[in-house]
């Protein structure tokens, strides 16, 4: 399976976009996330998450207050046990602030949207 599952969030404006998609290490989630910010280069945001194995995990807010990105990603992550993926939300700004709290919920719920529409592609 090499498919990219999608999922959104919208808040006061602003757009998340995630996308959820299998990587077998980490120079292939470093080519991947490179082609996620060259295409969504207008983006105010892309921020990412990704789990190799039990010991190996990556997080960046690009930007956004540390913790309220990738974090809440890759929890999203762990709490479906899922292994060798990538998550990557990009955020369009919609001219209000959401807080950290807010943030936290919306990166959340779009990393979770992409990946329950992953899971569900995988049992297909």
């Amino acid at each position: 399976m090499a498919t990219t599952a999608q999922g959104i969030y919208k808040d006061r404006g602003s757009k998340f976009l995630a996308f959820a998609e299998p990587i077998k290490d980490e120079e292939e989630a470093k080519t991947r996330i490179a082609w996620y910010k060259k295409k969504y280069h207008d983006a105010r945001h892309v921020c990412y998450a990704y789990r190799l194995g039990p010991n190996l995990w990556r997080t960046k807010d690009d930007g956004e207050p540390h913790g309220t990105a990738g974090a809440p990603i890759l929890r999203s992550i762990d709490a479906r046990g899922l292994d060798n993926i990538l998550v990557v939300v990009v955020r369009y700004f919609g001219g209000t602030l959401l807080g950290t709290g807010g943030l936290m919920v919306a990166y959340r719920e779009a990393s979770k949207d992409a990946l329950e529409n992953f899971v569900k592609e995988l049992k297909s």
